[in-house]
């Protein structure tokens, strides 16, 4: 699965952060810890590592 968004591939970076036990769980925000709840570490890792030169700063609503 890959990020749609600058802004969603850094919030799986965090999540992910604190998947690792690098970051702590209570520091997550948002869709960092709704992506912590709900997603895996393959699926973070995954998200995060999307090449981001292409990609929107946000999503647009559509």
């Amino acid at each position: 699965m890959d990020a749609n968004s600058k802004a969603q591939q850094r919030a799986a970076g965090a999540a992910l952060s604190a998947k690792r036990g690098e970051t702590k769980v209570g520091d997550l925000q948002g869709a960092s810890r709704d992506m912590y709840d709900s997603m895996t570490e393959a699926e973070l890792e995954e998200m995060a590592s999307t090449g981001h030169d292409d990609l929107p700063e946000h999503k647009k609503d559509d």
